[in-house]
């Protein structure tokens, strides 16, 4: 499992941004920040099993077949996937064969 504070790094994640005085509101944050963390990393850790007791494989960032990738990855691939509606009627946009295997 790769490590569980990657995501800090990272623009989309503003830390330094939260600015609070009261120490019930500083552990509300901690609190919901491990929560999301705990459900990020079962999901992970689920897509990763999964992958491995079924032997499939799906392409990482390099291009490469992987049984291991990122639940990040996984985000990232479905963003261009979206839910069209026209005149009432729904469809999905851009879903690949390899984004329904997933």
């Amino acid at each position: 499992m790769k490590g569980a504070f990657n995501f800090c790094p990272y623009p989309q994640f503003f830390a330094d941004s939260f600015f609070v005085e009261k120490p019930q509101r500083v552990e509300t944050i901690l609190f919901v920040m491990s929560l999301c963390l705990l459900v990020y990393n079962l999901g992970q850790r689920e897509l990763i099993n999964t992958l491995k007791r079924t032997s499939n494989r799906i392409k990482n960032q390099l291009g490469k077949l992987t049984n291991n990738p990122t639940l990040r990855w996984i985000f990232q691939c479905f963003q261009g996937v979206h839910l069209l509606t026209i005149n009432q009627r729904q469809q999905v946009v851009n879903l690949t064969e390899e984004r329904s295997l997933i």
